[in-house]
């Protein structure tokens, strides 16, 4: 059988969408994987509050997926509310030590919040997100990318010069409407809501969630 000839930049492309699709849509971790960095997310935190510093993992005494590099968040909620959140957007370690810094970076360094007490640690919901590799969308206006955004499914990357924010996946939950989902990183980035300028970049990447 004889394919169509196809733009292998696009078809690049499709693939790179599918395998993001697919990430999310099938789970990469067994519950015992997402048992053990749950574990250590808390344990991180704990080290925290005792010790000043992040728990300091060894990643050969992991399973080899936890070993593997990967860019995870971790988000803390107390009530419903949230309490921190801290993460990376590109892998830079392996999985399980990224747990582990992001959960105490998450308690004792967001900047939007005081650090963590330790009456509060037993109130404590945590949150892993392991993210997929970014692809960049490609648009020529904001309704092109609007129609390009898939919601509940897609965290947003948003760049331009200096400025940078990001929105995970699930932000979609308070923010359901594509266009005040943009706005909204649009501030987050440090820009203006309705802003727009040719070097806007757009990047998109999917999670797989733990709780």
């Amino acid at each position: 059988m004889i394919l169509p000839a196809i733009n292998p930049g696009l078809w690049g492309m499709e693939l790179m969408s599918l395998a993001n699709k697919l990430y999310s849509a099938k789970p990469q971790y067994n519950s015992k994987q997402r048992e053990i960095m749950l574990n250590i997310a808390r344990d991180s935190i704990l080290h925290g509050l005792k010790n000043g510093r992040p728990l300091k993992v060894n990643p050969e005494e992991f399973g080899t997926e936890l070993q593997k590099e990967r860019a995870t968040f971790v988000t803390l909620n107390i009530n419903n509310k949230l309490r921190g959140c801290i993460g990376h957007l590109e892998a830079i370690q392996p999985l399980i030590a990224d747990v582990a810094q992001n959960a105490y970076q998450a308690a004792f360094s967001d900047p939007r919040f005081s650090v963590l007490r330790e009456n509060e640690f037993d109130k404590l919901d945590i949150h892993i997100s392991v993210l997929s590799k970014p692809e960049q969308i490609k648009f020529k206006d904001e309704k092109e990318l609007l129609n390009k955004i898939q919601p509940e499914i897609d965290g947003l990357i948003l760049e331009d010069g200096i400025n940078r924010g990001t929105f995970l996946p699930s932000v979609w939950e308070s923010l359901p409407e594509p266009q005040n989902f943009l706005a909204q990183l649009k501030l987050k980035a440090g820009l203006a809501p309705n802003y727009w300028s040719e070097s806007l970049r757009v990047s998109r990447y999917n999670t797989e969630s733990f709780s």
